[in-house]
């Protein structure tokens, strides 16, 4: 339930507390007074699409938040985001809006993401608007809504499952179909293409080597001078000696005297591991140098295949890896093609069966969609005749249609508005009151079977009055027995109903426009609905009228 709502700076709101209650809630206020203003704040924090114009003029940025007390510890947007209540089963939702655009939500002073906001805030309350009697009119939700009060998730689950595997192979198939001269020409293509990269002979990695060896051919010379005084510096010659020869006369020189003190000691054994060290690297630069075989045969062999590369690389890709890659790709879609046609045979075998497992699959979704129609037009019928529709008679009508990602049926609702009349599709023959009414009847049924404690109404009384507005503030008042219903409202008769009755009223203070939401006592709920039902001209008969009208909601509250 909807315990508290704190709204600041939110267009016309600079900053306002709610204080909802158990039962029936009404709002109700002068055109443009702000109502809107409220669900449009509910909406914000509940993760709902906002603009950054919801903003107060001259506020850095706006804030919502909404406590909800009771919560169900296993709903799943708590459960899939890691949340929870707190120990006394209370929930706090936070959205702070900047005029950046930036948007900072927080659950119980964790932060999350909007998506994730919007997730949970929709399992905690639902918002019906004035304008949901128009889905009616739009016949391709109408299966959704059938499959939302059936619960048809699990063979809906299994047929879309059904339908991808055969959606898959049709689409393998397809790939398949080519004509014989855009068959040749590819084949011709491809064996080209392999034939080139397979003549290349590529390894993995021999663009790393080839530059290498280049580069070292490149300065043949350089190196082998190098190697070459290094080697004598090192070895010396038949007139000089070199390091190394010099190092092991040093080492014998301490040979004799190593034993006198630990300096000497020392001293001649890192003279010993100094010449070690040496010797070791002079046969080390020698073995490179007789190595070393300059061609320039090999140079140019070096060059050209380097060349061989980047004309290749060019066509194939930027890398020898990826010319491999490339090729075992062709050599794929050779194979494909060449075989493409017993391919097919064993995928169209494969697709009579898939075909099979969809027709089955979706026979087994619609038994399950008629036995819910079955339940839900009595259940709409029982509805319809609590809101003073006993006239009124609701269908739902199945037709065939070719497999589809949503099943194999069209699904439309259909009513006749008068004894004697045939049930004609509702978007042909409802009044818009008449759709008001169907559409609350609906939400009620569907709000049964849902988790959510709260239902918001944004004026679904449009185009309502009388005797069926009578009717709609009693159906609203069934409900909220039920789950918490907060309702705004233009009609005297909804508003009389509430158990809580608030007014959204508007003024103006220093030059700015100011709204506040009031709780109503007594004799302020017999003035507002004075107002509602007279205008600006309140009078005693008005006020004796609203009065009697609030002792007859009271009677029919205690009847429930």
């Amino acid at each position: 339930m909807l315990e508290l709502l704190h709204i600041e700076n939110i267009a016309v709101i600079e900053e306002a507390d709610i204080q909802f209650r158990p039962g029936f809630n009404a709002l109700t206020g002068e055109t443009g007074a702000g109502k809107s203003i409220v669900i449009d704040a509910m909406g914000a924090v509940l993760g709902g699409r906002t603009s950054r114009d919801l903003i107060r003029t001259g506020a850095a940025k706006a804030f919502v938040s909404a406590e909800f007390s009771a919560v169900p510890p296993e709903l799943p947007g708590l459960a899939e985001n890691g949340l929870s209540p707190d120990e006394d089963g209370n929930l706090l939702l936070q959205r702070e809006i900047s005029a950046e655009g930036k948007n900072v939500c927080r659950v119980n002073g964790r932060p999350i993401t909007v998506a994730q906001l919007r997730q949970l805030g929709g399992e905690l309350l639902n918002i019906h608007g004035q304008h949901d009697g128009a889905q009616l009119l739009d016949e391709e939700l109408h299966g959704a809504y059938l499959d939302r009060f059936g619960r048809t998730e699990e063979a809906l689950g299994a047929y879309r499952g059904a339908y991808a595997v055969l959606s898959d192979l049709r689409e393998r198939i397809r790939a398949l179909q080519m004509d014989e001269a855009e068959k040749a020409r590819r084949v011709d293509s491809l064996r080209f293409q392999i034939g080139e990269l397979e003549r290349a002979e590529l390894r993995p990695g021999e663009e790393e080597e080839l530059e290498a060896r280049r580069n070292l051919l490149r300065n043949g010379e350089k190196y082998l001078s190098a190697l070459s005084g290094a080697d004598y510096c090192l070895s010396g010659d038949d007139e000089s000696a070199g390091a190394v020869s010099q190092l092991r006369g040093a080492e014998e020189a301490l040979s004799g005297v190593r034993s006198l003190n630990e300096e000497l000691e020392e001293a001649y054994r890192r003279l010993e591991a100094l010449q070690s060290e040496a010797y070791d690297l002079a046969e080390t630069i020698r073995d490179l140098r007789s190595g070393f075989a300059f061609s320039p045969e090999e140079l140019d062999a070096a060059e050209s295949r380097a060349d061989q590369l980047y004309r290749l690389k060019k066509k194939y890709g930027p890398t020898v890896e990826e010319m491999l890659s490339y090729l075992e790709q062709r050599r794929a879609e050779l194979d494909a093609i060449e075989t493409a046609d017993d391919t097919r045979i064993l995928l169209e075998k494969k697709l009579a069966k898939a075909e099979k497992a969809v027709r089955e699959a979706g026979e087994v979704l619609t038994a399950a969609r008629k036995k819910a129609a079955a339940e839900l037009e009595e259940r709409i019928q029982r509805e319809l005749r609590d809101l003073d529709m006993n006239r009124v008679r609701f269908s739902i009508a199945f037709a065939e249609k070719e497999p589809s990602p949503d099943g194999c049926d069209v699904v439309r609702f259909l009513m006749s508005a008068n004894a004697g009349e045939d049930l004609k599709p509702i978007a042909k023959i409802a009044s818009g009151g008449e759709l008001a009414r169907i559409m609350l009847a609906l939400k009620n049924v569907l709000a049964e079977q849902e988790a959510v404690g709260t239902l918001v109404f944004d004026e679904v009384d449009t185009g309502v009055s009388g005797r069926a507005a009578q009717k709609v503030a009693e159906k609203l008042a069934q409900v909220s027995r039920r789950k918490q219903v907060l309702c705004v409202t233009h009609l005297p008769q909804l508003a009389a109903m509430a158990d809580t009755h608030f007014s959204v009223e508007k003024g103006e203070e220093k030059g700015r426009t100011f709204t506040h939401v009031v709780r109503l006592d007594r004799e302020r709920r017999k003035a507002e609905l004075a107002r509602i039902t007279g205008g600006s001209q309140v009078t005693e008969a008005l006020l004796k009228s609203a009065g009697e009208l609030l002792d007859a909601a009271e009677i029919y509250r205690g009847t429930l």
